[in-house]
């Protein structure tokens, strides 16, 4: 993984047809995904359970771009090694999730994979700051996490400005996760967003047997920015 600023739309298979997500990935990726998203929740950490690590690797040879594992869960340092193991790219965890942050990001490192760190809407810019140069990414929830299809939190964009100017010449991403569409991705890429998580608004309409509109919807929202 090479850093770049460009913006990249990244699918997240929680908007995907569970029973073919090989299928379905190969679709969207084929159709112009930049990397593929997969939310990881456990029912506890947030309302809502997904899948584990022996998904994760299910689907690896699947992924020909990047593989950004969002890890929803607590706690989070049990599992590093796990989602690492199944092959992900970029392991994110939540500033939330835990009383040592600082330890589950050189975890993260340790492994091999880029390390990203996830805030709640309701978290301050300013918590990432003794952290900047620990990660490779910044995930700026825009919805409360536990659930695709919700409505994004506008009041997010001005931490997205903030983390921006904090982040400096850092090569560090900002990932976007809620709500992405059209009409929000212009503002958050504005603000100063590199990587955008998007569900609903690129899987809305579209299927394996119809992969067409997985392209549109990508291009909907890479022209929209």
């Amino acid at each position: 993984m090479k850093f770049d600023h460009s913006v990249k739309i990244a699918p997240s298979i929680l908007s995907a047809d569970f029973a073919n997500f090989g299928a379905e990935i190969q679709a969207v990726e084929a159709q112009g995904a930049d990397w593929i998203h997969v939310d990881v929740m456990d029912g506890h950490f947030v309302p809502n359970i997904t899948f584990g690590p022996a998904t994760c690797a299910a689907i690896r040879p699947h992924i020909k771009t990047v593989m950004d594992v969002h890890l929803m869960i607590a706690p989070v340092d049990p599992y590093i090694e796990a989602f690492a193991a199944a092959g992900a790219d970029i392991i994110t965890a939540h500033v939330e999730a835990g009383p040592h942050i600082h330890r589950t990001l050189q975890a993260i490192r340790a492994t091999g994979a880029k390390a990203g760190l996830a805030l709640n809407p309701g978290t301050p810019a300013e918590v990432a700051a003794p952290l900047l140069d620990m990660v490779d990414l910044i995930c700026v929830m825009t919805v409360n996490p536990g659930f695709g299809g919700q409505k994004f939190i506008h009041s997010c964009v001005q931490k997205v400005t903030e983390l921006r100017e904090m982040i400096g010449d850092r090569e560090v991403h900002i990932e976007i996760d809620g709500g992405v569409d059209q009409s929000t991705a212009p503002l958050v890429v504005a603000a100063g967003a590199d990587v955008l998580v998007a569900g609903s608004a690129v899987f809305r309409g579209g299927s394996v047997s119809n992969p067409a509109t997985y392209g549109d919807n990508i291009r909907a929202i890479r022209n929209a920015v």
